[in-house]
């Protein structure tokens, strides 16, 4: 098989190259611009595109595919080329169907968890022994790559995404992969620019639902009440499997679930994903692990990357990283580490980096998220609002939106820094939110400094 990839470069689509190379294909692409780790690990397969740019003589009518990347551009020139060869387009979600189409497929959506639901999912499997291809939008501890396809797995394990497939191809992620088994760890409303309402956001969930094999499964959080009353709606014959929080205690900074008797320390924190963990276990006992083995599985599980990721601690202090950015993501992020640490002062920062985050008729979703801290926040790096073309406001309309006439603001990366570098965190916790970089902000010399080189 001949496969050619239009934006090779992106977390997803470089990952399903590297898979498909495993897997015997000839591969080749382009993309006008590579960052790491996207060009060293293309390179390391022999499969990194000799320059930048678009090259409309790479697309020839032998291909047997060609995979479209979210980055190109509806008139990208080998995309066109493509077109008026007649070449077959996929966008990736279209081919890790395609490819997993004799498999079981489980697809775990949602507005929050998804990738930590799917890493759990591949923790306990892996654990157990047993064979599975994923796709999954983290790199994680113990696996190569965030895609893995072959011949012989009988079972895909798939992190459903609701964002766009392609430029040409306008369709939710997860719609595309007719799951077996499908997961919705809650409905909070997301990606503004392309779902413009609250109502149309949650259509993309009822869609998805009604794509799920018809003797499968939905796994869904009944503490969600959106959530539940779109389930109470659905006229899909599959099976309907709720879960909530399962039994637990935090004693001394950890916490465990207490189950049948026996208790399971773990290494994740928080109400968030302690429901991750009753999703993956209710798909891991579809896929035939019992309580007790997933629940001892799940006891090694350290957290997918980025997710209350530990930057460093002491004796009185720790300081976490966290991909939060939406509402729900970041009331749930802040919740779990004050419960965790009830003692200590929560310091937490979170910089609006994404689309729907900076746009002003969003902001008001974020009233109330950061009440829970003690002290709050918010930067957003002033570049941030050029790149995007987004008239910039002031730090009065961040604090009314946050409803929080005392939340800090900063709009300038320097600013931040020497802020946040000046802070005396004993006895204190420092959470840093973002799905971006804090205006590239080292978070590993930001520790050094406030953790005085004492961690252990």
């Amino acid at each position: 098989m001949r496969v050619h990839f239009i934006a090779i470069g992106g977390s997803a689509m470089h990952n399903l190259a590297i898979a498909l190379h495993k897997k015997g294909f000839e591969v080749t692409g382009s993309d006008d611009v590579l960052f790491e780790p996207s060009a060293s690990r293309l390179a390391g397969y022999g499969i990194l595109p000799q320059s930048t740019g678009w090259f409309p003589e790479k697309i020839t009518s032998n291909l047997d595919a060609v995979i479209l990347g979210m980055h190109a551009r509806a008139d990208n020139p080998e995309l066109l080329k493509a077109q008026e060869l007649g070449v077959k387009i996929y966008s990736y979600p279209d081919y890790i169907y395609e490819q997993s189409k004799d498999k079981k497929r489980v697809v775990i959506g949602g507005s929050h968890g998804k990738t930590t639901i799917t890493s759990m999912i591949l923790h306990a499997l892996q654990q157990a022994g047993k064979d599975f291809d994923y796709l999954v939008g983290a790199q994680l501890e113990g696996f190569e790559t965030m895609v893995k396809l072959s011949h012989e797995a009988p079972v895909n394990i798939i992190e459903g995404d609701e964002y766009l497939a392609s430029p040409i191809d306008r369709r939710p992620k997860f719609h595309i992969y007719k799951a077996h088994i499908g997961v919705i760890s809650g409905i909070a409303w997301d990606h503004i620019n392309v779902f413009p309402t609250f109502d149309n956001y949650i259509e993309q969930f009822k869609i998805f639902a009604d794509t799920i094999e018809t003797d499968g499964s939905l796994i869904y959080s009944q503490t969600d009440d959106v959530l539940n009353n779109m389930v109470a709606g659905l006229q899909h014959p599959a099976n309907k499997l709720p879960y909530a929080l399962p039994q637990f205690e935090i004693d001394n900074g950890v916490t465990s679930i207490e189950a049948d008797g026996n208790t399971y320390a773990l290494q994740v924190f928080g109400s968030h994903n302690l429901l991750n963990i009753e999703a993956a276990r209710l798909v891991c006992e579809q896929l035939g692990i019992n309580k007790h083995d997933f629940y001892t599985y799940i006891s090694s599980f350290k957290g997918a990357a980025r997710r209350l990721e530990l930057v460093g601690k002491n004796e009185q202090s720790t300081i976490f990283k966290d991909f939060a950015h939406s509402p729900s993501k970041l009331t749930a992020t802040i919740d779990a580490v004050k419960k965790q640490f009830p003692q200590r002062k929560l310091i937490a920062c979170i910089e609006l980096h994404t689309f729907s985050s900076l746009n002003k008729d969003f902001l008001n979703e974020y009233a109330g998220t950061m009440d829970e801290a003690d002290e709050a926040i918010v930067f957003i790096d002033k570049k941030t609002f050029e790149q995007k073309k987004i008239t910039p406001y002031a730090a009065d309309a961040v604090k009314e939106a946050f409803a929080n006439g005392n939340l800090q603001f900063f709009d300038n990366p320097g600013a931040l820094r020497n802020y946040l570098e000046s802070l005396d965190i004993s006895n204190s916790n420092l959470l840093m939110m973002s799905s971006g970089n804090f205006g590239g902000i080292n978070l590993i010399d930001l520790k050094n400094i406030l953790l005085n080189y004492t961690e252990y």
